[in-house]
């Protein structure tokens, strides 16, 4: 193994991404866009860059007052704020448009909102009907970045070029007044598109990329020791590891809950739940993940610990097959295995010998899985739509609460609202909103506990692992803090090649 050194210019900091879909703030909808969005524009409130645990920092306002019912938030601008209170409301309420015009899937983030006031050109106010104790958090998203009144930015970067599908370069905003605090800052960003993990370690080792976000599976061996240590040709070179702590993202495989197979039969989805054969599957990730019992990473505020009833168990999988109508896996309308799709995006082959592997968990039982790859913002479309039987996707938090992936389940968040699922269930909502009337913390995890209770036992997701972190970054890059936050990030990078 053989590092080479200087290709990258020392200027600037170069990263593998995934394609962006939107520059437009409430358009944000992956990780992929807000790490592009939160470069050009910047947020009401940020989330500390290495506060552990974390916690919400200003952005353009200092943190909020907030009234003793929960329901009025008033923000304040910083002093050196370069957009007015007016700029913000604009923004949120574009974000808020009760009619939609505009195709947010980020709506979600302002339904509870009432109504939003400026009272002075630095004071705005928001009032909610209902609590949402983590409504500061939502200050913070991508969703509520603030635009001027020309719709640019006035963060950190701005967008040089863009040719979708291969390349994005921003370049330094002089202007922007966080430099003051960090002498040597990157002067160029540049996102390159490369979806195979082997290119992208290849191109790490030619020196054409500064970081990876993750280890690939295929390279593990050449990364890792037996140890979990980092291999030491690549510490010697310079190389840094960072990582191996359970990250705030959730991996699943969702169930269309309309659809007529799955959606109507809990026992079924129990099945397939019990078939999932999560042993092998982390040995098939050289064990570098995490058991996920339910909805929610152990990492966020009100995980339930306990295990699921419905882990990995084919006896009990073959029982409630047959009490789901289906012994053996047989179809009774077709006399033949049942036949279920499961659509995936980013067809890599790493991703298709994982969707291989699922196929052969069903196969114990008798039901044959048929793999449906598309193109990611393909498959993004026709899972808004709908138009998918079973999916696999994983969600990366947006805050550290349970709150954010539960609001996944409720019913006022179905499709194109992070509800793909469309998962209805009165009972759900009913504790779901008694946790966000909660007046006290114990109250509010009481019920996010029954929430998850009820999840467990409804199966809407085959809940598949808890992703862990790990980065791998060359030595010219300084100040980097491993977070479940990066959108942005690197407007705290410096460089020592200046």
């Amino acid at each position: 193994m053989t590092l080479l050194t200087g290709l990258l210019l020392a200027a600037t900091f170069t990263r593998a991404m995934q394609p962006v879909n939107s520059l437009d703030p409430i358009l944000s909808q992956s990780a992929y866009d807000s790490h592009a969005v939160q470069l050009i524009y910047e947020t009401p409130l940020t989330i500390d860059y290495t506060a552990r645990p974390y916690r919400l920092a200003p952005g353009l306002c200092e943190l909020p007052e907030v009234s003793a019912d929960g329901l009025v938030y008033t923000f304040r601008l910083v002093p050196d704020a370069p957009l007015g209170a007016e700029d913000i409301r604009r923004a949120l309420e574009r974000l808020r448009d009760v009619d939609n015009t505009h195709g947010s899937c980020g709506k979600w983030t302002m339904k509870a909102v009432r109504e939003i006031r400026v009272s002075d050109p630095r004071t705005l106010t928001v009032e909610l009907s209902v609590r949402q104790h983590v409504f500061p958090w939502l200050m913070a998203m991508s969703y509520a970045a603030v635009a001027d009144a020309k719709g640019e930015g006035t963060g950190p970067y701005r967008l040089k070029s863009w040719r979708r599908n291969h390349e994005m370069v921003f370049e330094r905003n002089p202007d922007w007044r966080g430099w003051a605090g960090n002498p040597h800052p990157f002067d160029t960003v540049r996102y390159l598109v490369v979806d195979d993990p082997s290119t992208q370690w290849l191109m790490f080792l030619r020196g054409e990329l500064d970081c990876l976000d993750a280890i690939a599976r295929d390279n593990w061996g050449a990364v890792m020791q037996a140890d979990g240590t980092l291999d030491p040709r690549l510490a010697e070179q310079g190389v840094r590891l960072y990582g191996g702590h359970a990250a705030l993202e959730m991996r699943y495989i969702g169930m269309n809950m309309r659809d007529p197979v799955l959606g109507r039969n809990r026992k079924l989805r129990q099945a397939l739940s019990c078939a999932f054969d999560f042993p092998t599957w982390s040995r098939f990730y050289n064990n570098s993940i995490g058991r996920a019992g339910g909805p929610v990473p152990s990492c966020a505020d009100g995980c339930l610990d306990e295990p699921s009833s419905y882990r990995f168990n084919l006896r009990k999988a073959r029982r409630l097959l047959a009490e789901a109508g289906y012994p053996g896996g047989t179809d009774p309308q077709t006399g033949r295995p049942l036949a279920l799709i499961l659509s995936l995006g980013r067809p890599t082959q790493d991703s298709r010998e994982a969707a291989e592997l699922l196929a052969s968990f069903y196969a114990r039982i008798g039901v044959r899985l048929e793999l449906r790859f598309l193109t990611w913002p393909a498959f993004m479309n026709a899972v808004n739509k709908g138009d998918v039987q079973l999916y696999q996707m994983a969600w990366v938090g947006d805050y550290p609460d349970a709150e954010n992936f539960l609001q996944l389940f409720h019913s006022k968040n179905k499709s194109p609202g992070p509800n793909h699922s469309d998962y209805d269930n009165p009972d759900y909502d009913a504790a779901y909103d008694a946790a966000m009337a909660a007046e006290t913390a114990e109250a509010r995890e009481a019920q996010w506990r029954r929430c998850q209770e009820i999840l467990r036992e409804d199966c809407p997701w085959i809940f598949t692992h808890v992703t862990k972190s790990y980065s791998l970054v060359r030595s010219r890059v300084q100040n980097f803090v491993p977070s479940d936050f990066p959108y942005g990030y690197e407007k705290f990078l410096r460089t020592d090649e200046k």
